[in-house]
């Protein structure tokens, strides 16, 4: 009869056992906003959150953008999956669950191949925009990752702004329509992300705003700073020759897979 009574406490703590393996965790970001996520791991300079129970569902984090971690109330936690008669759900109810794993890596890389950007580029943007907050929404409306406006989203075809995914595409395709508006000019470009194109034509540049003025000295610093962190790993190249006449815009038209903004055009 040892069986029986074996068998009876296994499936009475059945339940318990589960639960307690899909413990979760809240990453919160320097930013104010958190993750939830069921593990995580440290991978060089960021930490990779897994938002499901698998491998495939995850985001990385830069590790310096968050600040502490925090056991996620049970309330938040998923229900344990129980064994027995798949039962569907009424559509009303449904949770909304990503169609396929989200890597904000591949993301840049994949938008900025597509439209011959560099890729440090649009990550320094994203960085500006929403510091990697996937659910971040502005007061002013603006959503996800590269911070689209509705308007703005509607325009670009997207019809989830929160979907990480269609959000870079569609941020880094508007930011290549700007440099192409502006002669591959990035200062009026980035002005034009963060302040609207109508205002970068009425001051014919970057409008008098504190907020505008620092965004895109924000993102051309921390541009600069990537390229010359990757400047020692690069082979010794001749120095070229310099221009004394050359113009203080950004020609993409040139390097257009690997722009390089003119820092001196920032203080104009």
């Amino acid at each position: 009869m040892k069986k029986p009574i074996q068998l009876a406490l296994v499936a009475a703590l059945l339940p318990f056992l589960v639960a307690t393996s899909l413990a979760a965790d809240t990453a919160v970001l320097r930013n104010g906003f958190s993750i939830l996520h069921q593990r995580r791991q440290v991978l060089g300079s960021v930490t990779r959150l897994y938002i499901g129970t698998d491998q495939s569902s995850f985001v990385d984090i830069p590790t310096a953008e968050i600040d502490h971690f925090e056991s996620a109330p049970e309330s938040s936690i998923p229900a344990p999956a129980i064994s027995g008669p798949a039962v569907t759900p009424p559509a009303a109810t449904q949770p909304l669950i990503a169609a396929k794993p989200f890597d904000l890596n591949q993301a840049v890389t994949e938008a900025s191949s597509a439209y011959q950007l560099d890729p440090d580029l649009v990550t320094s943007v994203i960085r500006a925009e929403s510091d990697f907050n996937i659910r971040a929404l502005s007061p002013k409306g603006a959503q996800g990752l590269m911070q689209l406006m509705p308007q703005t989203a509607t325009e670009l075809g997207v019809q989830n702004a929160f979907d990480p995914q269609a959000n870079v595409q569609a941020g880094t395709r508007y930011l290549r329509q700007l440099l192409e508006r502006y002669n591959f000019d990035l200062v009026k470009a980035l002005a034009a992300y963060n302040a609207g194109p109508q205002r970068v034509e009425r001051y014919n540049g970057v409008p008098p705003y504190y907020e505008t003025k620092a965004y895109v000295a924000r993102i051309v610093r921390d541009f600069n700073k990537k390229k010359l962190a990757a400047k020692p790993a690069a082979p010794a190249a001749k120095p070229a020759a310099t221009n004394k006449h050359s113009s203080s815009k950004l020609n993409l038209a040139q390097t257009a897979q690997h722009p390089t903004p003119d820092k001196a055009a920032v203080q104009n």
